[in-house]
C-alpha cells in the first residue's frame, strides 16, 4: 500500500540522518522498517508500538532535523488512524517539549500536529489532554521569542481547535447539524434583494426561542455526554479568560484578547443554534446562565464607548468581533434576553449619532444593516420591542438612525463626491465585485469612500426594511390573512391577522421616514444600480401599502414616484415639492409641449416601476388611478412628441431619425409597457375596470373645454390627453370582450358624446374609436357561439345563449342607427356608413338579429341625393350580397333583392348601377345553391349530356319532371317555392333594366342582358322544365324581339358628347367612341349580347331544350333572325348571329346530340345567305364571309361523321362560292397589297380541316381536283405588273421536248360554275404559293387508290408552278412547287421498302403513267430551269445560295433516292432519267471556251454535281449488300452514258488546250477535267455493270478471272489518257499517271515486270 511505502521511505531518511550521531535512533529505524514490512494496514500499525516509538524517540533527541522528520511521520500516522488512542498523552508531552524549542520550523510542525490531533480520532476526550493541547497554542502565542508567523499560526490553531471541540460535541451528542453555524452574515458583494431572499429562506423555521419556551422536541437527553460537558466547561473557561484579559490588557498579552473573542465567537454561534435546544433542560439552563451573566456582561463592557479604549479593545478588528458577537446575541436571543438585547440595540443606535471614527460607525451600520435585511430578525425585533408598549421602539429608532445617515448628504461638503462613490459601490455590488480603493489613494479619497460606505449601508438598511415589509405582506397573503391584489372578489375593509397587523404597524410607523430618505437619495443619485435598487424599494413598499389598504402611504409613494417619471419644467417642479394628500390631484400639466423632453435612465426606470405597481395593484388603486393616468398621458405625449429624446441623444434629432435609431429602444419598451398595462385589465375585478374607465373619462373631461378655442400648444396637449383616454378605453374594451356587457354602455356613451364635439379632430377620433369598438366586440369569441335554433328542438340553455347574443348584437349595432338618423351634419352620416361598411367587411357573417335595421338604413341611403352617401351605402350592400347572403335569414332575402334593385335603378352614379346588377347575379348564385342542397346531403348536379341521351327514349316527359323531384328536401332557410319566387324577381328586375331606352344608361342595359344570360347559363341545370319554359317565352325571346325591334327602329344620327366648355367661342364636347355614337349602334351592341347569351344557353342545354314544347318553332324563328341579321344587320350583329349557330352545332354535333335536320338547316341558311348576297364588297361583308368559312370548317371537323357525299358536296360548293365571290370584288388585291385576300386566306386555313372522312373516300378525288384548278394552267394569266394582268404563261419546251399532259378526269362544277371560269378570276401566284403545301399535304393523306388516280394531275400542276421560275426567279411559287414535288416523290420512295410486293390495288399502267409524268418534270425543270445563268443582280446572294441548295436537293432526290430505289418504272423511263442527268452534266463541256469563261460558278457546280450523280449511279462501292436487279439496270445505263460523257470531256479538253496556246484554261474547264480524272480513279463498278462495256472478249475473260476491285471502264478511255500525258497542266499529268498505273494493275502488267 502507498501509506506503508511512504512510512518506509521516511524511516530510511530517519536512519540516514541519525546514522552517525544517534545510533540508537538508527537501529530503531531499521528495526521499524523490518516490522513495517510485516504490516499491511493502519490498524495493524496502530497495534504495534514499535513504529510509533521510533518516531517519538527521534523527537526526544531534540535535533531539529530529526524532530521535523519525527513530527511529519507522526502527522501521517495520526491522519491515517495508525496510532492507538492510548498514546495521545505521550504524544502531547512530546509536542509540549518541542513547543519550547527555538526553531521556527519545529514550532510550526508542532502546531500542525496539534490541529491534526483535533481533526482525527485522537481528539482529546478529557479536560487534561484538552488543556495541554490548547496550552501549547497559548504558550507559543504568548512567547515573546516566537516569530509573527508562529504567533499567527498559534492563534489560528487555537481558534480552529476550539471550533473542532464544539463540532466534536455536536457529533457526540448526535445532534442535527442543519443550521449549526449559520451566522446570518451576508457578503458585501450581494445586493439587498439577494440578501432578503436568502434570509427569507433562513427564516422559514420557527423561532428558536419559541421552540425553547414550548418545551422543544421530544429528543431531550437526561444528561450530557462527556464531550458535551467538556465543551460547556471550555465555554466557561473562555468567557472567564476573556473577562480577565479585558480587565487587564498589557503588552505581554497583546493579541490574546482578540484571540479569545474570536474563539468565543464560535461557541456563541453554537449556543445560538438549534442543536443546543436538543440538550437536557438543566444543561440548557446552565448554558443560558453563562450566556446571560458572563457573555452578555462581557459584551456590554466591550461595547462601551464613553471612555478612551487602549490596546486591542480600540482596534477595528476587535470591535468587529465584539459587534458580530453582539449581533448574534440580538439576532437569536432577542426574545429570551429582552433587556440585554434592548440595551445592545440602544447602544448601537446611539453610536450612529456619536462623534466617533467613521470606521466605528461603519461597523455599527453593518450590524444594523444586517438586522434590516433579515426579515425574521426584524420581525422579532418589531414584535418584541416596537409593538410592546413597555419596550423601546428600537426598529423605529434604527430606521431613523439610518435615515439620519442618509440625510447627512445635505450638510456634507463632499456630498457630490460621496454620491458618486455610493453609486459606484452599488454598481460594483450589482456586478458582484468587491468595491475597494486604490492603494495610493489620498486621505480625502479615503474620507469620501468612508462616508459613501456609511451612506451605502444606511440605504441598504432602509431598503432592507422595505423589502422586509413586502416579504411579511406576502407571507400574510400566503396564510390567508390578506387578499391578493389580483383576486376577483371584493377586498375586505379591515385586516385582522397577526402578520397583517404587524405589517400595518410597521408601515404606519416607518413609511414617512423611509419615504423622506429614499426620495432624497433618489433625487440626488444618477447611478443606474442605486436608482434601480431604490426603485425596487419604492415598488415593494407601494405594493405592500396597496395590499394593506394604507391609502395615505400609497398615494404619497405614488406621488413621489411620479415626480421621477417625466422631466417637468423647473417651475412646475418647485410647485410640486410638497406631498399631496390622498384625495388631491396634480392640476398642472406634467409636460409642456413647448419644452424639450429628455427622459433620463432614472426616468425610464421610474416609469417601469410605476408600470409594475399599476400591474400589481390594479384592483386596489381606485381613485389613485388619476395620478397614474396623468403620468401615463404625459408619457404618451412624450413618446409621440418630435421633441422627446433620451438623455444620450440630442433633442434636435428628428422624430423619424429617433424612431429608426437603436438608441431609442426605451421609447419602444415604454410604449409596450403602457399598452400592456391596459391590456391587463382583463385580470381586474369589474369594479376596478369601471374605476379605471371613470378615471379616463375624468381625465378627458378635464381637457375637453380647452380644445374648442385656439390651436396653441395647450390645446394640442389637451387633445393629446383626450386621444390617450380614447385609445386606452379601446384597449380596455378589447381586453374585456368576455365581459363586455357591463362596460359597453359606459364606453359607447362617451364616444357618442365626443362625436358632437365642435373640434373636427375629436369627432374623427370618436368615429374611429366607435368603429374599432364595434368591430372588436363582434370579432370576439362570444359571437362564435351562435347556433341557429330549429323549431321544437332548441333547448332552454341554447335559447338563453341566443337571447343574450340577440341583446348584445342589437346593442352593438344600435349606435350606428342612432348616429345616422340623429346626426345633423353629413360628416356624422358618412361616419356611420363607414363604420357599417367596416363592420360588414370584417364581421358581417356573425350578424343574425340586426339585419332588418341594417337593410332599412341602406334602403334609405339609396334614395339620398348626396353621392358620397350613396357610394358608401352601396359598398356596404356589396359586402352583404357578396359575402353575407348565407348568414342572412330567409325572410330578409327578398328585402336584399329589393334594396339591390333600388341601387341598380338609382341615377346618382352609373358605376353603382352596373355593380348592383352584378350583385343580382351573385344573388342568383346563392339562390341556385339552395335549389340543390338539402339539410342532410348534397344532391348531385345533373349531367346534361347523359340526360340528353335518356331524353330520346319513351320516358322523356317523365324524366323531365324529375327535375322537380330533386328538391323535396328543402333547406331550413329556403324552400323550393321561395327559391323560384326569388329567381323570378331577379329575372324581372333584369328584364326591366334590359329594356331601358335611355341612351345614357345603355351600359346598364347591356350589363342586365349579360347578367340574365350568365345566370341562366350557370344555373340552368338546376331549373325545372316549367321554369325553363317560363324563362324562354317570358324573358329570353321577348328580350331578343325587343332588342331587334329597337335596333331596326332606332335613330342613326350621331350624338355629341357632354359639353365640357368653350374654346374660341365654340362648344367643346366630350368625345364618344364611333362604335356607340348612335342609338342604333348601342342597340346593336345589346343585340350582340342577346345573341351571345342565347348561344351560351343552346351550347349548354340544347339536348334538354329541344324536348320542350314549341322549341322547334323557336328554333325556326332563331334561324330566320340569323338569316336576316346576316343579310341586313351590321357586321357585329351578323357575326354574333353566325356565332350563335356555330356554337350550337359545334358543341353538340360531335357528341351525337344534334339531329341531322338541325345540321342541314344550318347549311341551308349559309347557302341561302351567300346566294342572296353576291355583291358584298366592303370589309364587313368580307369579315362575315370569313366567319362563315371558319364556321364551316369547324362544323365539318365536329360533325364529319354526319356528312355523306351529298352533304360534303354542298359544303364544298358553299366554300367555292365564297371564294368565287371574293375574287369578283378583289381582282387586283394581290398586286395592290402584296398578300392573299382575307377570304382566300381563310379558305387556306380551313382546307386542312376538309379532308374527307373514312366513310366518303370518293370525295378525296373531288377535293384534290378542285384544288388543282387553283394552280397556274397553260392558259392562266400571270401578274408581271399591274397593266398586264392577263398575260398567259407559255409552255416550256426545254431542249426541244414538249411536255405533254395526259387526259384528265373532268371535275364536277358543283353547281358553282366551271373550273375554268372560277380559275379565270383567281390570282395565279400568291394564292397558289399558299395552296401548294396544303395540296401536297392533303395528297399525301389520301388513300392509295384515289392518290394514284390523281397523281399525274398533281405532278403536272406542280410542274406548271415549277416552270414559273424563268419569269419569276425571285418568286416563291416555283420553290414551293419544287419542295412539294420532292416531298411527294420522297413519300412514294420511302413507302416502297415497306411493301414486300406491288400493291394489287394499283394497276401497272397507272404506275407507268405516274413515272412518265415524273420523267417529264425532271426533263423540263432540270434541263430547262436549273443551273442556268440569271440576269445580274436579279437575286441576292442569300437567295442564290438558297436556290442552289434547292437545285441540289432535287438532284439528290433523283440521283440518291429515285434511281437507287426499286421503283416500278420501265427501262425507257429509267434511261430518260439518267439522260436528264447527262444533259445537265454536259453544259460545261458543250460550251465554247469563250462562253465557259463567262459562265457563273453555280452553273459549273450544278454540272459537276450531275456528273457526280452519274459516277455514283455507276459505282458499287457502298452497295454490295443492296445490289438488286433494278439497281443493276440503272448502273448499266449509267456506265454507258458516263463513258460517253467522259470521253467527250477529255477530247474537248485536248482541243481547247491546243486552241488557246499559251493562255490558261478557264477554271471551270480545268475543274471539270480534274474532277472526272479523280472520280475515274475512285470508280469501281459491279461485274454486271462491266458486262455492258464495249471491250474485246479476251479482255473480258481475263478481267473476269481477277478477284480484286474492277476498273475495266479505264480501258475504254485508255486512248484519251495516252493523249493527255503531254498536257501542259501538271495536275492533269499526275492524275493521268495514276490512271495509267491503275490500268496496268487492271491488266496485271505490274506482276510480269516484277517476275522478270
Amino acid at each position: 500500500m502507498a501509506f506503508v511505502a511512504v512510512l518506509e521511505s521516511d524511516l530510511r531518511a530517519l536512519s540516514a540522518e541519525a546514522r552517525r550521531r544517534y545510533p540508537a535512533v538508527k537501529d530503531g529505524a531499521e528495526h521499524a522498517i523490518l516490522k513495517l514490512r510485516s504490516l499491511s494496514s493502519p490498524s495493524e500499525i496502530a497495534h504495534n508500538e514499535d513504529i510509533l516509538r521510533i518516531f517519538l524517540m527521534a523527537c526526544e533527541v531534540r535535533s531539529v532535523k530529526l524532530s521535523v522528520i519525527g513530527l511529519s511521520c507522526l502527522q501521517k500516522l495520526i491522519s491515517h488512524d495508525a496510532v492507538a488512542p492510548s498514546a495521545l498523552k505521550e504524544i502531547l508531552s512530546t509536542l509540549k517539549d518541542h513547543a519550547e524549542m527555538a526553531d521556527e520550523s519545529v514550532q510550526l510542525k508542532t502546531l500542525q500536529t496539534i490541529l491534526i490531533i483535533y481533526q482525527s480520532r485522537l481528539h482529546p476526550d478529557n479536560e487534561d489532554n484538552m488543556a495541554q493541547a490548547l496550552g501549547i497554542c497559548l504558550r507559543l502565542l504568548e512567547n515573546n521569542r516566537s516569530s509573527d508567523s508562529v504567533r499567527n499560526t498559534a492563534a489560528a490553531t487555537f481558534r480552529q481547535a476550539v471550533a473542532l471541540v464544539f463540532d466534536h460535541m455536536v457529533c457526540a451528542e448526535s445532534l442535527p447539524v442543519g443550521k449549526f453555524g449559520s451566522g446570518g452574515y451576508t457578503s458585501r458583494t450581494s445586493s439587498v434583494t439577494v440578501d432578503i431572499n436568502r434570509n427569507i429562506n433562513r427564516s422559514e423555521c420557527q423561532s428558536l426561542e419559541h421552540e425553547f419556551i414550548s418545551g422543544g422536541p421530544s429528543l431531550m437527553r437526561e444528561t450530557l455526554t462527556k464531550a458535551g460537558k467538556l465543551g460547556l466547561r471550555l465555554l466557561e473557561d473562555l468567557t472567564a479568560l476573556a473577562a480577565v484579559q479585558f480587565g487587564y490588557v498589557s503588552t505581554l498579552f497583546k493579541g490574546r484578547l482578540r484571540l479569545i473573542y474570536s474563539s468565543l465567537f464560535f461557541p456563541i454561534m453554537w449556543l445560538s443554534s438549534e442543536p443546543w435546544f436538543h440538550m437536557s433542560r438543566k444543561d440548557c439552563l446552565d448554558a443560558q446562565q453563562v450566556l446571560r451573566h458572563q457573555i452578555c456582561s462581557l459584551l456590554m463592557t466591550s461595547l462601551r464607548t464613553n471612555a478612551e479604549l487602549e490596546g486591542e479593545a480600540g482596534e477595528p478588528s476587535f470591535r468587529r468581533l465584539v459587534l458580530r458577537s453582539v449581533a448574534h446575541i440580538i439576532r437569536l436571543y432577542s426574545s429570551s434576553l429582552i433587556t440585554e438585547c434592548e440595551v445592545f440595540l440602544s447602544m448601537l443606535v446611539k453610536v450612529t449619532s456619536m462623534d466617533l471614527p467613521l470606521w466605528h460607525q461603519i461597523l455599527v451600520l453593518e450590524i444594523l444593516r444586517g438586522f434590516c435585511v433579515e426579515a425574521r430578525t426584524l420581525r422579532i425585533l418589531f414584535q418584541n420591542f416596537d409593538m410592546h408598549p413597555k419596550n423601546t421602539n428600537v426598529v423605529e429608532g434604527m430606521v431613523k438612525a439610518l435615515a439620519r445617515v442618509v440625510s447627512s448628504l445635505q450638510v456634507q461638503e463632499t456630498s457630490e463626491e460621496s454620491l458618486a462613490a455610493v453609486a459606484g459601490m452599488f454598481s460594483s455590488k450589482a456586478k458582484g465585485i468587491e468595491w475597494s480603493l486604490d492603494n495610493d489613494a489620498s486621505n480625502a479619497a479615503v474620507l469620501v469612500a468612508s462616508e459613501a460606505h456609511a451612506i451605502t449601508l444606511a440605504v441598504e438598511g432602509l431598503l432592507g426594511v422595505v423589502f422586509t415589509v413586502a416579504t411579511l405582506t406576502d407571507e400574510a397573503m400566503d396564510v390567508g390573512e390578506l387578499e391578493s391584489p389580483r383576486c376577483d372578489s371584493d377586498i375586505p375593509a379591515k385586516c385582522s391577522g397577526k402578520t397583517a397587523l404587524l405589517c400595518i404597524s410597521m408601515v404606519d410607523s416607518l413609511w414617512l421616514t423611509i419615504l423622506d430618505a429614499l426620495s432624497l437619495i433618489l433625487s440626488r443619485s444618477q447611478g443606474e444600480a442605486i436608482v434601480l435598487e431604490i426603485l425596487k424599494g419604492y415598488q415593494a413598499f407601494t405594493q405592500a401599502c396597496g395590499v394593506l389598504h394604507a391609502v395615505e402611504p400609497l398615494n404619497s409613494f405614488l406621488a413621489s414616484l411620479c415626480k421621477f417619471t417625466v422631466n417637468i419644467p423647473s417651475e412646475a417642479e418647485r410647485r410640486s415639492n410638497a406631498l399631496q394628500s390622498p384625495g388631491s390631484r396634480r392640476s398642472e400639466p406634467l409636460v409642456d409641449q413647448r419644452d424639450s423632453i429628455v427622459l433620463t435612465p432614472k426616468n425610464v426606470q421610474a416609469l417601469r416601476t410605476l408600470f409594475n405597481i399599476a400591474h400589481r395593484l390594479h384592483n386596489m388603486l381606485g381613485p389613485s388611478w388619476v395620478l397614474v393616468l396623468e403620468t401615463l398621458a404625459a408619457l404618451d405625449r412624450a413618446i409621440h412628441s418630435p421633441h422627446a429624446a433620451t438623455q444620450e441623444v440630442s433633442t434636435t434629432v428628428s422624430k423619424l431619425t429617433r424612431e429608426s435609431s437603436g438608441q431609442y429602444s426605451d421609447f419602444n419598451v415604454l410604449s409596450s409597457l403602457n399598452s400592456q398595462l391596459f391590456e391587463s385589465s382583463a385580470l381586474m375585478h369589474i369594479s376596478a375596470v369601471k374605476s379605471l374607465l371613470c378615471a379616463l373619462c375624468e381625465l378627458s373631461h378635464q381637457c375637453i373645454p380647452g380644445t374648442s378655442s385656439g390651436f396653441g400648444q395647450a390645446s394640442n396637449q389637451k387633445v393629446g390627453s383626450i386621444s390617450f383616454s380614447v385609445e386606452k378605453m379601446i384597449s380596455i374594451l378589447v381586453s374585456n370582450l368576455h365581459r363586455v356587457e357591463p362596460l359597453w354602455d359606459q364606453i359607447v356613451t362617451y364616444f357618442l358624446e365626443l362625436t358632437n364635439s365642435s373640434n373636427q379632430h375629436l369627432r374623427n377620433m370618436a368615429l374611429d374609436a366607435l368603429d374599432q369598438s364595434i368591430c372588436a366586440v363582434l370579432g370576439s369569441d362570444r359571437f362564435q357561439e351562435y347556433i341557429p335554433s330549429k323549431p321544437h328542438t332548441a333547448s332552454d340553455d341554447m335559447e338563453t345563449i341566443n337571447s343574450e347574443l340577440r341583446s348584445l348584437e342589437c346593442s352593438v349595432i344600435s349606435p350606428l342607427r342612432v348616429l345616422y338618423f340623429s346626426s345633423q351634419s353629413t360628416d356624422g352620416c358618412v361616419g356611420a356608413l363607414k363604420i357599417l361598411l367596416h363592420v360588414l367587411e370584417r364581421h358581417g357573417e356573425k350578424l343574425h338579429y340586426s339585419w332588418p335595421d341594417i337593410l332599412e338604413m341602406l334602403r334609405c341611403v339609396a334614395d339620398a341625393s348626396e353621392k358620397d352617401l350613396v357610394t358608401l351605402g352601396f359598398q356596404s350592400l356589396r359586402v352583404i350580397m357578396n359575402d353575407g347572403l348565407s348568414t342572412i335569414p330567409a325572410d330578409c332575402l327578398h328585402v336584399c333583392i329589393d334594396v339591390t334593385g333600388a341601387y341598380s335603378a338609382q341615377k346618382t352614379e352609373l358605376n353603382i348601377s352596373l355593380t348592383a346588377i352584378g350583385l343580382l347575379w351573385t344573388t342568383t348564385d346563392f339562390i341556385a345553391k339552395g335549389l340543390l342542397h338539402g339539410p342532410a346531403e348534397e344532391i348531385e348536379v345533373m349531367d346534361m349530356n347523359s340526360t340528353a341521351k335518356q331524353m330520346d327514349d319513351e320516358r322523356k316527359e317523365e324524366q323531365t319532371l324529375n327535375f322537380a323531384d330533386k328538391f323535396d328536401n328543402q333547406s331550413p332557410l329556403m324552400n323550393r317555392v321561395d327559391s323560384d319566387r326569388l329567381l323570378f324577381s331577379v329575372f324581372s328586375l333584369l328584364q326591366k333594366l334590359a329594356g331601358d331606352e335611355r341612351p345614357e344608361v345603355f351600359s346598364v342595359r347591356n350589363s342586365a342582358v349579360r347578367t340574365l344570360f350568365q345566370t341562366l347559363g350557370s344555373h340552368g341545370q338546376k331549373l325545372s322544365k316549367s321554369m325553363w319554359e317560363d324563362c324562354l317565352w317570358k324573358y329570353v325571346f321577348p328580350i331578343l324581339d325587343r332588342a331587334s325591334h329597337m335596333a331596326e327602329t332606332s335613330s342613326k344620327d350621331e350624338w355629341q358628347g357632354k359639353e365640357l366648355g368653350t374654346r374660341g367661342g365654340k362648344a367643346v364636347h366630350m368625345l364618344i367612341h364611333h362604335s356607340r355614337n348612335t342609338a342604333q349602334k348601342q342597340w346593336d351592341e345589346t343585340l350582340v349580347l342577346v345573341l351571345g347569351g342565347i348561344a351560351r344557353l343552346l351550347r349548354s342545354f340544347f339536348p334538354f331544350l329541344r324536348i320542350l314544347s314549341n322549341f322547334s318553332s323557336g328554333w325556326e324563328s332563331l334561324l330566320l333572325f340569323v338569316k336576316n341579321s346576316i343579310l341586313h344587320g351590321s357586321k357585329e350583329v351578323a357575326l354574333a348571329a353566325i356565332n350563335c349557330l356555330q356554337t350550337t352545332v359545334n358543341s353538340h354535333s360531335s357528341k351525337g346530340n344534334l339531329p341531322m335536320p338541325y345540321l342541314q338547316s344550318v347549311l341551308d341558311v349559309y347557302e341561302c345567305v351567300l346566294q342572296k348576297s353576291p355583291n358584298y364588297s366592303d370589309n364587313a361583308a368580307s369579315k362575315v364571309k370569313q366567319e362563315i368559312l371558319h364556321g364551316l370548317g369547324e362544323l365539318y371537323v365536329q360533325a364529319q361523321m354526319m356528312f355523306d357525299d351529298g352533304t360534303y358536296k354542298q359544303l364544298l360548293g358553299i366554300i367555292l362560292l365564297v371564294v368565287k365571290q371574293s375574287k369578283i370584288n378583289n381582282d387586283n388585291f394581290e398586286v395592290e397589297f402584296g398578300h392573299v385576300p382575307p377570304v382566300q386566306r381563310m379558305m387556306l386555313e380551313i382546307l386542312p380541316l376538309l379532308r374527307p372522312a373514312g366513310h366518303i373516300p370518293a370525295m378525296w378525288l373531288l377535293l384534290l381536283q378542285e384544288l388543282l384548278h387553283y394552280l397556274p394552267r397553260p392558259d392562266s394569266p400571270k401578274e408581271d405588273n399591274e397593266d398586264e394582268a392577263d398575260l398567259m404563261i407559255k409552255p416550256e419546251t426545254p431542249n426541244g421536248i414538249v411536255s405533254k399532259s395526259p387526259n384528265k378526269t373532268e371535275a364536277s362544277s358543283l353547281g358553282t360554275g366551271s373550273p375554268t371560269s372560277i380559275m379565270a378570276g383567281i390570282p395565279s401566284y400568291l394564292f397558289a404559293e399558299k395552296l401548294i403545301p396544303l395540296l401536297v399535304d392533303l395528297f399525301l393523306q389520301a388513300p392509295a387508290v384515289e392518290k394514284y388516280s390523281i397523281f399525274p394531275e398533281v405532278v403536272q400542276g406542280l410542274c406548271r408552278c415549277m416552270t414559273s421560275r424563268r419569269d419569276s426567279p425571285d418568286g416563291t411559287l416555283w420553290r414551293s412547287a419544287v419542295e412539294g414535288f420532292n416531298n411527294i416523290l420522297l413519300d412514294e420512295v420511302n413507302k416502297l421498302p415497306v411493301n414486300s410486293g406491288p400493291d394489287p390495288t394499283i394497276s401497272k399502267p397507272a404506275k407507268i403513267r405516274v413515272w412518265k409524268e415524273v420523267a417529264d418534270v425532271y426533263e423540263i425543270f432540270l434541263v430547262g430551269y436549273c443551273g442556268r445563268a440569271l440576269p445580274s443582280k436579279s437575286l441576292s446572294d442569300i437567295a442564290l445560295k438558297a436556290d442552289e441548295a434547292l437545285e441540289m436537293t432535287i438532284l439528290n432526290v433523283l440521283g440518291d433516292k429515285i434511281l437507287r430505289a426499286q421503283i416500278d418504272a420501265p427501262a425507257d423511263i429509267l434511261q430518260r432519267l439518267v439522260l436528264t442527268l447527262d444533259r445537265c452534266a454536259s453544259r460545261t463541256c458543250s460550251l465554247p471556251i469563250e462562253t465557259v469563261e463567262l459562265m457563273p460558278s453555280h452553273c459549273s457546280r450544278f454540272s459537276l454535281t450531275c456528273l457526280q450523280k452519274l459516277f455514283s449511279l455507276s459505282s458499287c462501292n457502298s452497295e454490295a449488300n443492296n445490289w438488286n436487279s433494278k439497281r443493276s439496270e440503272v448502273s448499266k445505263i449509267s456506265i454507258m452514258v458516263l463513258m460517253d460523257r467522259c470521253e467527250q470531256i477529255l477530247n474537248r479538253f485536248l482541243i481547247d488546250e491546243n486552241d488557246i496556246g499559251e493562255r490558261p484554261l478557264p477554271s471551270a474547264r480545268l475543274e471539270e477535267i480534274i474532277f472526272i480524272l479523280k472520280e475515274l480513279a475512285r470508280l469501281v463498278i459491279h461485274p454486271e455493270t462491266a458486262s455492258v462495256l464495249p471491250l474485246h472478249p479476251y479482255l473480258k475473260e481475263g478481267l473476269a478471272e481477277e478477284d480484286q476491285d474492277k476498273r475495266p471502264h479505264l480501258l475504254i478511255l485508255f486512248p484519251s489518257f495516252c493523249e493527255l500525258v503531254i498536257s501542259r497542266e501538271a495536275r492533269v499529268r499526275e492524275l493521268v499517271q495514276v490512271l495509267l498505273r491503275l490500268i496496268a494493275t487492271e491488266l496485271s502488267l505490274q506482276k510480269i515486270g516484277v517476275t522478270s
